[in-house]
């Protein structure tokens, strides 16, 4: 795999429009109370996010309308968190796709985890991106391509070569000063004939009973720490 080049100096930006109404946040409603404050806490008193918040997750003023909000899933197994990450994928809400996808990474094996953190990592550079958030989403592209390293070209159902080409393209990109929110990650990175997830290193198949979701990444539970791949360069 090509080495990916250290950003250059970038030019000095030109100046932005101003944003369009349409897509600003329109608070509705008074300033939080102390109720609403509260439900940032779970009922063990631990911090929990209560605000509602954009598609690309960042926290909104509460009784925000007029945009378009994410949603909570709650998938039922490591499947259908698979099958809901490409789902939300494919709408372009990266940050969801995310979350849902991050029970996948959670359960693989110790051998399958860097593919799987990868392919998060795309997700989260996509909302750098629609964050316009060059620095933030070059970084993640760059550890994407890192994580490939040590992966046949296909693995698990998903194009490690694609990933890697993928990355590589828009790391060049936001070198040449492309502005961020103009770039998209693109399709979630299956072959054709899909990706498939299994907590059995040496699968060939997906099993053929649903994977309970996990409390804890396996591989912190198995007691042994991740560490990082080289790809055979010979």
């Amino acid at each position: 795999m090509s080495q990916l080049p250290e950003p250059p100096p970038r030019p000095e930006p030109s100046p932005r429009p101003e944003p369009s109404p349409r897509s600003a946040p329109v608070p509705d409603g008074p300033a939080a109370t102390a109720a609403e404050r509260a439900r940032d806490r779970r009922g063990d008193g631990r911090p929990e996010q209560a605000r509602p918040r954009d598609r690309t997750g960042r926290p909104l003023p509460y009784g925000t309308t007029g945009v378009p909000l994410i949603e909570e899933h709650d998938p039922r197994d490591v499947e259908h968190a698979l099958s809901l990450g490409i789902e939300l994928w494919g709408q372009r809400r990266y940050f969801e796709a995310h979350e849902c996808l991050e029970h996948v990474w959670h359960a693989a094996p110790l051998e399958d985890a860097d593919l799987w953190q990868s392919v998060i990592q795309v997700a989260v550079a996509g909302v750098h991106l629609q964050r316009d958030n060059p620095t933030g989403a070059r970084a993640l592209l760059v550890r994407s391509a890192e994580r490939c390293v040590g992966y046949p070209d296909v693995h698990r159902g998903i194009d490690v070569t694609s990933v890697v080409a993928r990355c590589e393209e828009l790391v060049r990109a936001l070198d040449a000063g492309a502005r961020a929110e103009e770039l998209d990650v693109g399709p979630f990175p299956a072959t054709p004939s899909g990706a498939w997830f299994t907590p059995d290193p040496a699968a060939l198949a997906p099993p053929t009973e649903p994977t309970p979701l996990v409390d804890e990444p396996t591989w912190l539970s198995a007691g042994r720490p991740r560490q990082a791949r080289a790809r055979d360069r010979d």
